[in-house]
């Protein structure tokens, strides 16, 4: 401990953590900047003509949420042709029965096709699967309502498809605003990062960082940005061209990807089509985090896959964390100056950075100091998802191991 404190070590370490610093702050796209990409703040449109669409929701024991989530669907106040595909990814209570009288009960049986996934198939992940199927069996026999009232048949292919999950509830004019702003800047892929809970202890201390951290990885500005490879989305709710989806192979190009929204949104950009993603409040998830551990897992589900199951990169993150996060505060009691106003420097960048996601979820101003607490809690997190990897628990989800050696 003494040598780690040794004034040489010290100012070496400080001046590491505040370039750093000084690379997210300003280098990095402006990813802390949410106002930016905050979707909600856009004003409405209309379009002349608007394009037919089939939402698809891969569902899989989902029935404390269902509900709200087909009658958010079938809500929607979108103008054009549109119709809802459930798939039920082989539920075990009674999510099926759940999405057949909502739909019904709200007047929209016609429009609302609830089937069963078929076998999951060696080398495709249940999500996925599950989406390939509502591609493959939903669009026959659906209709549209229109703006005034009237029912007109939607096409057995669809100009937009709309992924969004089993636990999102949606306004109803979020369909209207994604379709009008990816016909407006000629989108291939749009979507919306949506508000996760944040009501809970465990949600307050650590979903908010889950977003900054995912910003952080893929600033949207360079996600929008036609000449930089960066390309991200946002899985709860994707907006895709049905043109883009045949271009790139369908599902089965990503078939195995366990983090499949931004192999899609990769995969689409490097077909050569346009990406965009924004954060909003007015599509919000219903899925809550009750304990530390809940949350844990949520990290522990993907942090090794991002790591492409990498030792080398698992190692090269746990140090990169610990010099961005941690270094900061173990330098300001340190016996030098210099390292303590270096490590003041660096913590006061991380603190400013944060801030802004933690008024999106309108959350107290005290949280944004605590930024190295919730970061050492992701780092065990991110540890804790390889050793589930060696063990053959990779991407557990609902019951189902989805990493390659656990498929």
């Amino acid at each position: 401990m003494t040598e780690l404190f040794h004034p040489h070590v010290t100012n070496v370490l400080g001046i590491m953590a505040l370039a750093i610093w000084l690379h997210l702050f300003f280098g990095r796209g402006w990813f802390w900047r949410v106002r930016k990409v905050d979707a909600d703040r856009v004003a409405d449109e209309t379009l002349g003509e608007w394009p037919s669409v089939i939402a698809v929701v891969p569902a899989r024991n989902e029935a404390q949420t269902i509900g709200r989530v087909v009658t958010g669907l079938v809500q929607q106040d979108y103008p054009g042709a549109f119709s809802v595909v459930v798939v039920d990814d082989h539920s075990e209570d009674g999510t099926r029965s759940i999405a057949q009288r909502v739909a019904t009960e709200n007047g929209a049986g016609v429009r609302v096709r609830v089937l069963n996934a078929s076998e999951l198939p060696e080398g495709w992940t249940g999500k996925l699967w599950a989406l390939n199927e509502g591609l493959s069996h939903g669009g026959v026999t659906q209709a549209g309502m229109s703006n005034g009232g009237g029912v007109r048949a939607a096409p057995e292919v669809a100009e937009f498809y709309w992924f969004t999950d089993a636990d999102v509830s949606h306004a109803p004019n979020t369909l209207g605003r994604l379709v009008e702003r990816a016909e407006r800047e000629r989108l291939d892929l749009a979507s919306l990062m949506v508000l996760l809970q944040a009501k809970t202890l465990p949600e307050r201390a650590l979903i908010p960082a889950f977003l900054y951290f995912f910003l952080m990885l893929y600033p949207p500005r360079w996600i929008a940005d036609e000449e930089l490879a960066t390309a991200g989305a946002a899985g709860g709710c994707v907006l895709l061209r049905g043109e883009a989806l045949r271009r790139i192979g369908g599902f089965a190009a990503i078939r195995g990807e366990v983090i499949d929204d931004c192999a899609l949104a990769r995969a689409v950009k490097l077909s050569g089509g346009r990406v965009w993603m924004g954060l909003t409040r007015k599509s919000v998830s219903l899925r809550s985090y009750g304990t530390f551990g809940e949350v844990r897992d949520l990290i522990a589900r993907t942090a090794f896959t991002q790591l492409r199951y990498s030792v080398p990169m698992l190692a090269g993150t746990l140090l990169g964390m610990f010099l961005t996060y941690v270094a900061p505060i173990l330098l300001l009691f340190a016996h030098d100056s210099t390292a303590q106003a270096l490590g003041f420097a660096a913590w006061l960048l991380m603190t400013l950075s944060f801030l802004p996601t933690v008024r999106f979820y309108r959350l107290s101003a005290v949280w944004a100091p605590v930024l190295p607490l919730t970061a050492v809690f992701y780092l065990w997190a991110t540890w804790l998802s390889a050793v589930r990897y060696w063990m053959g628990k990779g991407g557990l989800w609902k019951g189902r191991a989805q990493a390659p050696n656990g498929a």
